[in-house]
């Protein structure tokens, strides 16, 4: 993993276990009944993976071969956590780690090895999870390609396919899995922020992003030149940010330096004393960086403010958070995505990272998605 990953990995572990277990996580996850009643597997000839479809219910006619998950630095902390404790697969007497009784699961079984075992794959002699799971950082577009390409089980993006990938003729094949909510704050450098900048309005958001404003004391701030930062192109970050605020996924903006991942963005405006962009919530900690306020069409949205938050559904640069899967969604992919979607990984993987969880009636139609249990 890279150093990147690595400073993630730590950022969003919450337990000492948690990191000494890699970046490697996780995977197997319980579903709901759903529409789909077929397995699919995946297969692997000359470098190419491909899906098939089995009728087996044990591990012996499934794939326990790692799953691998990858893409979006947003959704990587929930997946990242997620396959930690996978992969850890600690037993049912540790209930600080899996407290299974907490959500009415009564179980005798090791963390995977429960999840697994709803879709039929059968515990390992060792304490070893029935599969495997990788997480690799990159960025969406990145994540939903490479799914369909075959060369992931499941593509993290933070924005939806259909601005990931505009040019296409269909999106049947990808099955979108939403397994949180970001809402996006706007920060400043810390500087700025105790300099009197504590509020913009929607329009001055867009005259920033397209250079019609470049000097703080155009917006009720010290007489200094403005740092506008963004994510790369190719970032659901940025895909949701420029759709949400322009209208148009492909927009172009005006910005002073671009970054690939969340947290060196983060870094980046803490780092300087003049800089706002915006950000995905899990990295709002970072010190150095400041949240304001953002006025659109007459609301004013500000961070932890119980009536309109940034979890508010009318709060404008909200986004769903996906995990897609490539023609179907197969046993062990659904394993994986179901223990995400429960209460249980919920209040574990989401919640924790500064993420907003799904309500029960999302969570249901999210699960619904995925295929029945053996």
């Amino acid at each position: 993993m890279t150093d990147d990953a690595d400073r993630l990995s730590n950022l969003v572990s919450r337990r000492k276990f948690l990191v000494t277990s890699g970046a490697a996580g996780a995977a197997a996850l319980a579903g709901c009944g759903g529409s789909n009643s077929g397995n699919s597997t995946t297969s692997t000839t000359s470098g190419t993976t491909s899906k098939t479809t089995t009728s087996g219910g044990s591990s012996a006619s499934q794939d326990v071969s790692s799953l691998e998950a990858g893409g979006s630095s947003t959704v990587y902390p929930i997946a990242n956590t997620a396959a930690s404790y996978w992969n850890a697969n600690r037993p049912a007497s540790d209930t600080e780690y899996w407290p299974h009784k907490k959500y009415d699961i009564q179980t005798d079984k090791n963390l995977a090895d429960y999840w697994a075992g709803l879709y039929g794959f059968e515990a390992k002699e060792s304490s070893d999870p029935p599969f495997s799971v990788s997480v690799a950082l990159s960025h969406s577009g990145t994540g939903v390609e490479k799914v369909m390409n075959g060369q992931l089980d499941i593509g993290n993006s933070s924005g939806n396919v259909q601005d990931e990938l505009p040019d296409r003729d269909s999106y049947k094949n990808f099955i979108d899995h939403v397994v949180g909510v970001d809402g996006q704050p706007l920060v400043v450098s810390s500087e700025i922020k105790e300099a009197g900048v504590s509020k913009i309005t929607g329009q001055q958001l867009k005259d920033l992003y397209k250079g019609r404003i470049s000097n703080w004391s155009e917006l009720g701030g010290p007489d200094k030149q403005i740092q506008v930062l963004g994510r790369v192109k190719g970032s659901g970050t940025r895909t949701s940010f420029v759709s949400n605020v322009f209208g148009n996924p492909e927009e172009e903006t005006t910005v002073a330096n671009r970054y690939g991942q969340n947290q060196r963005l983060a870094q980046a405006v803490a780092q300087a004393d003049n800089a706002i962009s915006y950000l995905a919530l899990a990295f709002l900690g970072t010190d150095g960086v400041s949240p304001i306020a953002l006025e659109w069409e007459g609301t004013t949205y500000s961070y932890n403010d119980d009536q309109n938050g940034l979890d508010s559904k009318s709060y404008p640069l909200s986004r769903d958070l996906h995990m897609y899967t490539w023609k179907g969604t197969s046993m062990k992919e659904a394993a994986f995505i179901n223990m995400i979607l429960s209460d249980f990984g919920q209040d574990t993987f989401v919640a924790p990272n500064n993420y907003f969880t799904l309500g029960k009636r999302r969570q249901e139609e999210q699960r619904a998605k995925l295929p029945d249990q053996v």
